[in-house]
Order: structure tokens, then C-alpha cells, then sequence
């Protein structure tokens, strides 16, 4: 496969008072062209932070992030131009990422302005195709943000993404504050468009259903590492990390034969600030014993399944 996007041991820390908070925390892995990345994780647990330090919105405090085999890490300039064209972003709230004293036509041609490749007749022609492209009928061209629902807001939204053809866009809970049957449609239109376009996607959400739907690939992530990542058809059919098990069971069920068994998780969480090392989720684990207090590493259990637990054999009797 064509590699797009290499994460190598990538760190992301913030100064608070009482320390540094390790928001995300020596996280690797590799999106190839066309693929779909799913992140999941409870609230907080740096998936959003983990997308916005890929794309440069925030500058990592270590570790490397290559597009096409390129260093971008600390690239400047017209490098990181050139970078931003082919990365961008789908924000969460479709109301406060939207200006809203631009209408729409202005919202999506404003990149197009700044790439400067664009003459104003060529202008007018890609907005009203970005338009017809992600399904926003060409006489809400002029209307703004407030006049629109909140799929149409966040299709204008994923218009203003599409805009510079880029490679790469992460996609940051796009879906999460539109209403269940709105939701349906502009996953379809992620799903659609990727087709089309053979774009990648970094797909950050808490929702296992969603992330089931759309994604090829699936890591899981808890107080900034990764505990657990595979392909989507062997997270769900093979669960190896005792979180993921837990985050599973949440998952409501219409099978009412066979209910899920909810796992309820005991203890206190982990402090992200300054945290000491070994599993940050022994706390919570039924399973932890002290050889969880040394450092833990991802580790290929079964083909391609990568878990970081050093108890996982003994839990699932590998």
C-alpha cells in the first residue's frame, strides 16, 4: 500500500501549573492512500489534539509526522503551505467553525482566493462544482451560516475542506452534533467523496457505531497512548484490551437474545499531568497486578492486532 501518513512516536504536551499534561504521549502509526483511520476514545483522552498536531495547528513537543515520506514536523514557510494544501481539517460544531459574517460563497472561495491559482472566472466555477459536490442546493450560495441546519452548515464546512484537493483531511467528531438522521447522510457523503477523490481520512469520534461504518482501521486511545489498534473486523470480532472490551459493552444492543454483558469500570483515572510510568489504565483494570506499573508498549498479538497490555494473553488465553 502507498503510504500517505506516517505518525512516528509523537508527543503533545501542554504546561498547567502542576506540571506538563501529556495530552498525547509517543503515538505511531500509518494511514496509507485512500484508507480510513478511525480514533476512539472517551472525551479527553486527546484524539482532537492528536489530529490538530498531525495538520500543524499545534506544533508537537516531539516525535515526526511525514506526508508522502516528507518530514513536516517543523517545516516553514512556503513548505508549510504547500503542506496545509494537502491536509486539512472537518471541524466538530458546524456553527462556530463557519464565519459568520461570510455567506457561503464566500466561506468557500476564501481558500481558493489564497492559493492564487484561480482566475475569477475559474472561481466562480469551482465554488458552484464544491457546492454541487457535497449536495448544497446553488441557491443557498448567498445564505449565512445562521440561515442554514446544522448538516448543511457542516457540508458548507466539508466544501471549504474539499476546496484545495487535499490528500488528507481529519475529520474531528464531524458528525457528533447533528441529529441521528442527518448524521446517516453525511457519512455517506464522507464515504462518497472518498471514493471519488482518494482522499485519506483520520475519522475522531466516540462513537464505536460511526467508527465501525466508516473506517478501515481502528486505534484506541486512552489518556493520550494508544492501547489497542487493527483493522475494523478484528477490533470488533477479536477485542483484546480490557478498555476496548469496556468501551464495547457501552455500545447499545437491539439483540435482545443476546444482550451485551455492560462492563463497569472501577477506580480513578489516571492524572494525564506528569503521569508515572506503566499502564495508564491499571487503575480501572480488574486485570492489573504489579508487572502493570513498568512501561507498556504496542505489541503485534495477532497478525496485524497490535495491544498494549502486558497481561493480554493471560486475559483472552492466547
Amino acid at each position: 500500500m502507498d503510504k500517505l501518513i506516517e505518525v512516528k512516536n509523537l508527543k503533545k504536551y501542554f504546561d498547567v501549573p502542576a506540571g506538563k499534561n501529556h495530552a498525547v504521549d509517543d503515538v505511531s502509526f500509518t494511514i496509507n492512500r485512500g484508507e480510513t483511520l478511525g480514533v476512539v476514545g472517551e472525551s479527553g483522552c486527546g484524539k482532537s489534539t492528536l489530529g490538530r498536531t498531525i495538520i500543524r495547528l499545534q506544533e508537537a513537543t516531539a516525535g515526526q509526522v511525514l506526508l508522502n515520506g516528507e518530514d513536516i514536523t517543523h517545516v516553514k514557510g512556503q513548505k508549510l503551505k504547500k503542506a496545509r494544501e494537502k491536509m486539512q481539517i472537518v471541524f466538530q460544531d458546524p456553527y462556530s467553525s463557519l464565519n459568520p459574517r461570510m455567506d457561503v460563497n464566500a466561506i468557500i472561495t476564501e481558500p481558493l482566493k489564497h492559493a492564487g491559482k484561480y482566475t475569477k472566472k475559474d472561481l466562480e466555477a469551482e465554488t458552484v462544482r464544491l457546492l454541487r459536490l457535497v449536495g448544497i442546493d446553488e441557491r443557498l450560495r448567498y445564505a449565512y451560516p445562521h440561515e442554514l441546519d446544522g448538516g448543511r452548515r457542516q457540508r458548507v464546512g466539508i466544501a471549504r475542506a474539499l476546496a484545495l484537493k487535499p490528500e488528507f483531511i481529519v475529520c474531528d467528531e464531524p458528525v457528533s452534533a447533528l441529529d441521528v438522521s442527518i448524521q446517516a447522510q453525511v457519512l455517506n457523503l464522507f464515504i462518497d467523496l472518498q471514493q471519488q477523490m482518494g482522499m485519506a481520512y483520520m475519522f475522531v469520534t466516540h462513537d464505536l457505531s460511526v467508527v465501525r461504518h466508516i473506517s478501515t482501521h481502528i486505534c484506541v486511545m486512552y489518556l493520550g497512548q494508544l492501547v489497542e489498534m487493527s483493522n475494523t473486523s478484528g477490533l470488533f470480532e477479536n477485542t483484546l484490551h480490557p478498555y476496548t472490551k469496556a468501551l464495547l459493552s457501552a455500545v447499545p444492543s437491539i439483540d435482545i437474545d443476546h444482550p451485551m454483558e455492560r462492563i463497569r469500570m472501577k477506580g480513578e483515572i489516571t492524572s494525564p499531568i506528569n503521569p508515572k510510568p506503566g499502564c495508564r489504565f491499571a487503575a480501572r483494570c480488574p486485570y492489573a497486578g504489579e508487572e502493570c506499573l513498568k512501561e507498556q508498549h504496542l505489541e503485534e498479538i495477532l497478525p496485524k492486532h497490535f495491544v498494549s497490555c502486558c497481561k493480554v494473553r493471560e486475559i483472552n488465553q492466547l
